[in-house]
């Protein structure tokens, strides 16, 4: 089993560069991998409550329905605590099945994944 890494770094500013991470993220657990997206600088704003309930892109679902199949298919989601404190946002703001980590995670988490993805 391989370990990916999918790293947000975009956020609701820029709704088409958010749904890849989520789709690659759901394909490799489907295909029997560890699947994480990790989210920092601007992705922070992605799993702020309420956020993802407006992006919608064409005829995809929302980008909330898009999270949600997400963990149900078993991706682990993670967030930067440094990067939501910058952007303002209370660890009480991010939504259920996030876990805020630290810097030292995305590190680690990249040290010892079988491939690292940036957007």
């Amino acid at each position: 089993m391989a370990k990916i890494v999918y790293v947000q770094t975009s956020g609701t500013d820029t709704p088409e560069r958010l749904y890849v991470p989520f789709i690659l993220a759901m394909t490799a657990k489907a295909m029997g991998d560890e699947a994480i997206i990790y989210f920092v600088v601007k992705g922070v704003t992605v799993v702020k409550r309420g956020n993802a309930e407006k992006i919608k892109i064409g005829q995809f679902p929302t980008l909330k329905e898009v999270m949600d199949q997400a963990v149900q298919s078993g991706v682990e989601m993670m967030v930067c605590d440094r990067s939501s404190e910058l952007l303002g946002i209370d660890s009480g703001e991010i939504v259920e099945g996030v876990k805020v980590v630290g810097a030292a995670t995305l590190n680690q988490l990249v040290l010892e994944a079988d491939a690292a993805l940036y957007f």
